[in-house]
């Protein structure tokens, strides 16, 4: 006979890597479930500058990390899955998910990403750079921050890149394993390495 508490528990691990399961669960695992999230939510919230909307997931192998002057703001619904990486200045409008994987850092200008948006598993979103300058080594160079935005209903795919100073428009996606490094424009598709415009989600 199965063990009904290393089902939970495995239950747990099945939400933290696909957290979209958690807003479609039956009515009898929602108790427990909820019940599981607000421990989490609690200790993060005690831990760390963050500040959490209603009905929010947040898998407990998530690595968040907010400081004064530099919160991880999330709306309501936000999904946050394992082994996702988030440090402040970000903020994510409501039913925002960051998939398994995925690493945003929003240096000191913020990464600011509006409803709805998809992030996928291995994303990588850094708000920051370093200089190239040959007269002194990479980890003395100066470090800059120009900030990233990202629109609603955006899909950054799986593996994909977003550089510092982009802004990607309202309905965009970014292809998997894309690099973005110029500003994407509403509806657009955009793929490879530098990523480039090569479709509208209108004519899909």
């Amino acid at each position: 006979m199965r063990d009904p508490e290393a089902l939970r528990e495995q239950h747990k691990r099945r939400l933290s890597w696909m957290p979209w399961l958690y807003f479609a669960l039956k009515v009898r695992h929602r108790d427990w479930a909820q019940a599981w999230q607000a421990e989490v939510q609690a200790q993060l919230l005690a831990q760390e500058t963050v500040h959490l909307g209603e009905g929010c997931f947040i898998a407990p192998e998530a690595a968040i990390f907010g400081e004064p002057g530099r919160p991880v703001v999330l709306g309501d619904r936000c999904a946050i899955a394992a082994q996702a990486f988030l440090h402040g200045p970000i903020t994510l409008g409501s039913d925002v998910s960051v998939n398994a994987g995925a690493r945003l850092d929003g240096g000191r200008k913020g990464l600011v990403i509006g409803d709805g948006t998809r992030i996928a598993s291995g994303a990588a979103l850094y708000a920051f750079d370093h200089g190239l300058k040959s007269d002194r080594d990479i980890k003395d160079q100066p470090v800059r921050s120009r900030g990233i935005r990202i629109g609603r209903d955006v899909w950054i795919g799986a593996n994909a890149g977003v550089t510092d100073g982009v802004t990607i428009g309202d309905h965009a996606v970014v292809a998997m394993g894309a690099v973005v490094v110029r500003d994407v424009p509403e509806w657009s598709i955009v793929a490879g390495v530098p990523a480039a415009v090569v479709g509208d989600r209108r004519d899909k």
